[in-house]
């Protein structure tokens, strides 16, 4: 290696190495005050959606969040899994609704046993059927720097497949509040 080459790689990583010296104090301390939705969401696409959650359906916006921590996946994958299931079912445990109902599709995330997602039983389990969308999400190549929509659409494969965004940033909501509990 000639010697002009050396002594830039090792300045800039001696300037690399002074920056974090000096910086990490303030890196620390920035990190200790930062809303951990700050990795999770990306830029909404178009007008948001609201519902108020009640007791259950928070207790299943817990377990999605419990199941995507147990998958190992990061905050982005449950904002993905939370926003899905506001579309899918404003994150109630639907059964069958008869001649209202898609199909056979069921639970949070409106999967069907007749596409292999599952038996009815596991389907209207929140941590199984969370566990069975994040299976579908890791398969996605580049799921985490891809619009929310286009990712879970790509899992989901829905009528409508511009509806997820309208639930990202209260999706992002739930998943800062409770992540750390």
């Amino acid at each position: 290696m000639n010697t002009i080459l050396r002594k830039s790689i090792l300045g800039v990583a001696g300037l690399a190495f002074t920056g974090g010296v000096f910086a990490g104090p303030v890196a620390a301390h920035a990190t200790e005050t930062a809303k951990p939705a700050a990795v999770a969401v990306q830029s909404a696409q178009g007008a948001q959606s609201h519902v108020d959650l009640n007791d259950e359906q928070l207790a299943n916006a817990k377990a999605v969040i419990a199941a995507t921590k147990k998958a190992g996946l990061p905050e982005r994958a449950a904002v993905v899994s939370i926003a899905t299931a506001l579309q899918e079912s404003k994150l109630e445990n639907l059964g069958h609704l008869g001649d209202r109902n898609d199909h056979d599709s069921l639970g949070l995330f409106q999967q069907r046993p007749s596409s292999g997602w599952g038996t009815p039983e596991q389907i209207t389990d929140p941590e199984y059927s969370t566990l069975a969308f994040l299976k579908g999400l890791k398969q996605v190549d580049g799921w985490q720097d891809m619009p929310l929509t286009e990712a879970a659409q790509t899992v989901q494969v829905s009528a409508y497949p511009d509806a997820y965004a309208q639930w990202e940033n209260q999706a992002a909501e739930i998943v800062a509040e409770h992540w750390n509990k």
